[in-house]
């Protein structure tokens, strides 16, 4: 094993923008054991469910960890023949449903009333709202669903005055809106697997009459339009049309967890590029309609998944790895890089589906990726810094196939492959701190890095690291003597600035200079 010379310049009065909290979001979906034997548990015989609201305790607790301060909900793929209506009201009168999206039955045990991350805050018992900090995104049905249900929905959740669906959330038992503030129309429209699959210039034309019907009823609500990965055609054409009536687009991507994650196709650095163009196509819309607002992205599924492996409608529970790990320590960098532009972003899912967490009937454990997570929503707050890192690039056959035709015979690839990827962060502490986070996505070679900071940063000698490595890049956690395999590692070292530090091969450290 090598060790190469890289740098890694920062300057705390090149600042890109404010890191929005909501990059660090979660997403549930009915599918697999997300919800049902996940957050939702009213049968566990181990004691580890709430009695009088069947959540899962101790997947609370675990959450609260990663401070999360968005979830998006129902689906992804679920909510394209899902009724909302089904989901409310006594649970013994509640329909059960064919469920169309991962070829299973739904039955509507767990809705709109009965969701932990912000539709129950009048619960005598437990308010996992209050507990988790979060407040919900709600994705409305655009495939079998129309836009007096979508109407009726806002009005359930949001109503205030003496009608309909305002009074049945009251019969219901909660007398005060909920407040959902983000609703996204629709999921994936374009994909050929989901139900009410639309032309671009259809969606667009649907979705912008509802965006005015749905703003008529509450203008307080922030819309989100269904984007594709950011670079495509149906991305521009969403664009042009539904500028003028929404406040953020989506993009969804994932890592390709049959290949290298952590820098093979479909990765974080396909991601980047793709927010590139998606800035591009935004700052376009905007001219053309006229617009001075503000029109931001909405990553809402991004994480690591070989459906191959992992199959949707069998639940697609991926048992990650330390590779996954650095994958989506690399995704977070990304969001921090581009904290100008993406303002919310959801790891898909948030329990067992493709998930940090893993549970079982009688416990849970952490899955590798929970700890970049979790460490980037714990301290990877603040001002993202323009940072420029010299390090050798990744340039094997796995480089996304787009990156290399749109960047031949520029150095854009190069810089989106790097095997040093670093993100930074101004902090809002007294005084202010520099935080840095650095995946080493070489397998073999391990770097000493060189720090260079601008005339106004002030280091002193110690630094506080959490690293998350392991010899094995195939180390994974489990339940018993395994849980804790691969786990953040804290570290105080002292160091004068001047020599290198050294960053081991296929690592993933967070560190703190002060």
């Amino acid at each position: 094993m090598a060790t190469i010379p890289a740098s890694i310049h920062i300057d705390p009065v090149r600042i890109i923008g404010q890191v929005d909290p909501r990059i660090y979001s979660g997403f549930t979906e009915h599918m697999g054991r997300c919800i049902y034997g996940g957050l939702y548990d009213p049968n566990n015989k181990h004691g580890l469910s709430d009695p009088k609201t069947g959540f899962r305790l101790d997947v609370l607790d675990v959450l609260k960890e990663l401070n999360i301060p968005l979830v998006r909900y129902p689906g992804g793929n679920f909510v394209s023949s899902y009724r909302w209506q089904d989901g409310v009201g006594p649970r013994e009168l509640r329909p059960r449903r064919p469920e169309l999206a991962w070829l299973s039955e739904e039955s509507n045990q767990f809705g709109t009333g009965t969701h932990p991350f912000g539709c129950i805050v009048d619960c005598p018992f437990l308010s996992p709202l209050r507990i988790l900090g979060t407040e919900p995104c709600i994705c409305l049905n655009m495939g079998t669903g129309t836009l007096e249900d979508a109407l009726a929905w806002v009005e359930y959740c949001n109503g205030s005055a003496n009608t309909y669906y305002a009074n049945l959330r009251r019969t219901n038992g909660h007398d005060a809106p909920y407040g959902v503030k983000y609703w996204s129309l629709g999921n994936e429209v374009w994909g050929p697997w989901q139900i009410g699959q639309m032309e671009a210039q259809d969606y667009a034309n649907n979705a912008y009459q509802w965006a005015k019907a749905l703003r008529l009823l509450d203008p307080n609500i922030q819309l989100v339009s269904c984007g594709e990965t950011g670079y495509t055609d149906w991305d521009r054409v969403i664009l042009r049309k539904l500028a003028p009536v929404v406040d953020f687009h989506s993009v969804h991507s994932m890592s390709c967890r049959g290949c290298v994650p952590h820098y093979g196709p479909s990765t974080a650095a396909a991601a980047e590029k793709a927010l590139d163009i998606t800035r591009s196509l935004i700052d376009l819309s905007k001219i053309e309609s006229g617009l001075n607002k503000a029109l931001t992205v909405c990553f809402d599924e991004w994480n690591v998944w070989d459906p191959v492996r992992a199959p949707g409608d069998k639940g697609a529970e991926e048992h990650y790895d330390l590779s996954d790990a650095l994958a989506v320590a690399s995704w977070l960098n990304v969001f921090v890089r581009q904290a100008d532009i993406v303002k919310i972003a959801c790891i898909a899912q948030s329990v067992n589906v493709i998930s940090p967490i893993i549970t079982s009937p009688e416990g849970l454990f952490r899955q590798t990726t929970f700890y970049p997570l979790k460490l980037f929503s714990t301290f990877m707050r603040g001002a993202s810094l323009d940072i420029h890192v010299q390090s050798p690039s990744y340039q094997g056959p796995t480089v996304p196939p787009f990156i290399q035709h749109l960047t031949l015979h520029t150095p854009d690839s190069a810089r989106l492959t790097k095997f040093v990827d670093v993100s930074a962060v101004l902090a809002c502490t007294t005084p202010p701190e520099i935080r840095v986070a650095i995946v080493n996505r070489s397998e073999n070679n391990a770097f000493s890095a060189h720090f260079a900071f601008g005339p106004n940063a002030e280091v002193t000698s110690s630094v506080k690291v959490y690293e998350v490595w392991s010899a094995d890049l195939k180390d994974r956690n489990g339940f018993g003597k395994d849980e804790e395999k691969i786990k953040a590692v804290e570290k105080e070292e002292k160091w004068d600035g001047k020599q290198g530090y050294l960053l081991k091969s296929h690592s993933f450290q967070s560190e703190f200079l002060f």
